[in-house]
């Protein structure tokens, strides 16, 4: 594989992130929906919550991974959550470990953010041992969490807490 680059999420990234959306192993992991319309998607990332950071994972000029970082504010400024994703064809490859150390300096280093919070599906080992790895711990079990073809599946909530 060529070398990975990681940097912020430029408009210039939309059409590829857009491709992400809609891969069925990415759509599966995440809380996305089937048929998004590409103009949806380009709306959806041209305009990001207040104060959301987002880089990408690029390879031969091609964003291949994603991964958002959404601070909280008020009583919960110390607080963020992250989604990520993976092109299907670059999974297992390491490209989720760049992106989580990534965005996981980020938080702890330059928004000085101590919790860490994410959604996984109970049935993503990959995922759940690759949040393990930098630190993340389930604390809970969402039961029913979402409806994925024709079935509901349960969610962990995880965390990562610095002191």
């Amino acid at each position: 594989m060529s070398e990975v680059t990681i940097r912020a999420f430029a408009m210039a990234d939309w059409e590829d992130v857009a491709v992400l959306f809609l891969l069925p192993n990415c759509r599966a992991g995440t809380l996305q929906m089937p048929y998004q319309s590409r103009d949806d998607i380009q709306h959806k990332l041209a305009n990001p919550p207040v104060g959301m950071r987002r880089l990408v994972a690029v390879v031969d000029e091609k964003a291949v991974g994603f991964v958002s970082l959404q601070p909280f504010r008020d009583r919960r400024a110390h607080v963020g959550s992250i989604g990520i994703f993976v092109h299907d064809n670059y999974q297992n490859r390491g490209i989720g470990s760049l992106l989580m150390a990534a965005i996981i300096d980020l938080a702890e280093n330059w928004l000085n953010l101590k919790r860490i919070e994410l959604q996984v599906n109970t049935d993503n080992p990959s995922a759940i041992r690759l949040y393990e790895k930098f630190g993340f711990e389930i604390e809970g079990t969402l039961r029913n969490n979402a409806f994925r073809d024709g079935a509901y599946i349960d969610a962990y909530t995880m965390a990562k807490v610095s002191v």
